[in-house]
C-alpha cells in the first residue's frame, strides 16, 4: 500500500470543545429565541390560569391567617408564595406563567448557583416571588447572567469534576451533566411560557 491509499485524517470541526458546546447551546436558545418571546409580557399573562377548573398552581398573595391555602406546601418569603406539594400529585396540576418563572428563577437557576458559585442563599421558601411580570422577568435575567457567568468559568477539566453533594443523589455526576440537565430544563420550561402566551393570545 502506498501512502496514497492511506486514509486522511478527519478535518477538526470548529467549537467541538465541551464548554463551549454547552454555552453555545443554552445562549442561542434564551438570547435568540426564548427570552425575546417574553418581551412584552403583561400581568394579565403571567398570571393566567390556563386551567378548565381554575385550579393551575400559581404564585399569589399568601393566605390568611386562618384560611386554608390551595396547596399544603406555600412556599416564600414575603407577600407572594409559591404553591407545591411533595410528591406532586398525579397527573400533575397544570401552572401558570408565574409559577414556570418562579421555579426557573429560584430551582433551576439561584439555587444552582448558590452551590456552585457562592451565589447568595437561595430556596423555595425563602424565596421574595415576584408579584408582577416585570419583576419576575428581571430576576430571571439577573439569575440567568449570574448562572450562565458561572459556567463560563469552567474549563473543560472543571467540567469533569464531580458535582457533590450540592445535587443530593446526583452527587457523583460531573459538572457537565449539571449543565446539560439545566440547559434542558431553561429550554422546555422556557418553551412552555411562549406556548401559554400563544394560548393567551389566542383565548376565547
Amino acid at each position: 500500500m502506498n501512502d496514497d491509499d492511506a486514509p486522511t485524517a478527519p478535518t477538526e470541526g470548529r467549537d467541538g470543545d465541551l464548554p463551549t458546546v454547552l454555552v453555545d447551546q443554552i445562549e442561542l436558545h434564551v438570547r435568540e429565541h426564548l427570552r425575546p418571546r417574553l418581551e412584552g409580557l403583561t400581568d394579565e399573562e403571567y398570571f393566567f390560569d390556563p386551567s378548565a377548573d381554575g385550579n393551575a398552581w400559581t404564585i399569589h398573595p399568601r393566605t390568611p391567617t386562618g384560611q386554608t391555602p390551595p396547596t399544603a406546601l406555600q412556599g416564600g418569603d414575603g407577600d407572594m408564595v409559591i404553591d407545591f406539594e411533595f410528591p406532586e400529585p398525579e397527573p400533575s396540576p397544570l401552572t401558570t406563567i408565574a409559577w414556570r418563572l418562579g421555579h426557573i428563577v429560584v430551582g433551576v437557576l439561584a439555587m444552582r448557583s448558590s452551590s456552585h458559585f457562592g451565589g447568595p442563599p437561595a430556596d423555595y421558601m425563602s424565596w421574595t416571588y415576584a408579584a408582577t411580570a416585570q419583576e419576575a422577568l428581571a430576576q430571571f435575567d439577573t439569575e440567568y447572567d449570574r448562572w450562565i457567568t458561572g459556567v463560563r468559568s469552567w474549563s473543560a477539566e472543571d467540567l469533569q469534576v464531580a458535582v457533590g453533594e450540592a445535587e443530593g443523589p446526583w452527587a457523583e455526576y460531573s459538572r457537565a451533566t449539571l449543565v446539560a440537565h439545566v440547559n434542558r430544563e431553561l429550554i422546555h420550561h422556557l418553551a412552555e411560557i411562549a406556548l401559554l402566551r400563544d394560548l393567551w393570545a389566542h383565548r376565547a
